[in-house]
């Protein structure tokens, strides 16, 4: 059995949610995914307000995935609103966008990403970035349990 990991994918575009969740389907072992449309739903899961308020239904994240041009509140405000929340401040986050703009890539990061990935636009790719992504950043929570022996 893997160790519970949580991944919180903010994304406005259905087909694109739909599309990672497959993949981390297919890689992540059944780490599950919870996906929000916009910025100010993903400040509203990472407070634990509304319907987000039971965690056992709605854990805290252990990364995000987050794109930046979503409505609401885009993705360089929610990661600067991270930042500055002392328990969020060193939640991994993962900017996961379709721009390829060298200008947004370093906004990302001067406003706290640690990585910034453009998606790839064929599937069996999206597979092996996910795949990267759970190796690096939740590697541990991929590895089954040590039980008794």
């Amino acid at each position: 059995m893997a160790r519970s990991a949580t991944i919180l994918l903010v994304e406005d575009d259905p087909d694109d949610a739909w599309l990672v969740c497959k993949a981390a389907q297919k890689t992540l072992l059944g780490i599950p995914v919870f996906v929000v449309p916009n910025g100010q739903e993903a400040v509203r899961y990472l407070k634990g307000e509304g319907p987000y308020a039971d965690r056992r239904a709605y854990p805290l994240p252990d990364i995000v995935l987050l794109d930046l041009d979503i409505p609401v509140l885009n993705g360089f405000e929610v990661l600067r609103w991270m930042r500055e929340q002392p328990r969020l401040k060193r939640l991994p986050v993962v900017v996961l966008t379709g721009s390829i703009e060298d200008s947004d890539a370093a906004r990302a990061y001067e406003a706290g990403a640690n990585s910034y990935i453009i998606k790839p636009t064929d599937y069996r790719q999206l597979i092996e970035t996910v795949r990267n992504l759970g190796d690096f950043w939740l590697g541990s929570a991929l590895l089954p349990e040590a039980g008794p022996q």
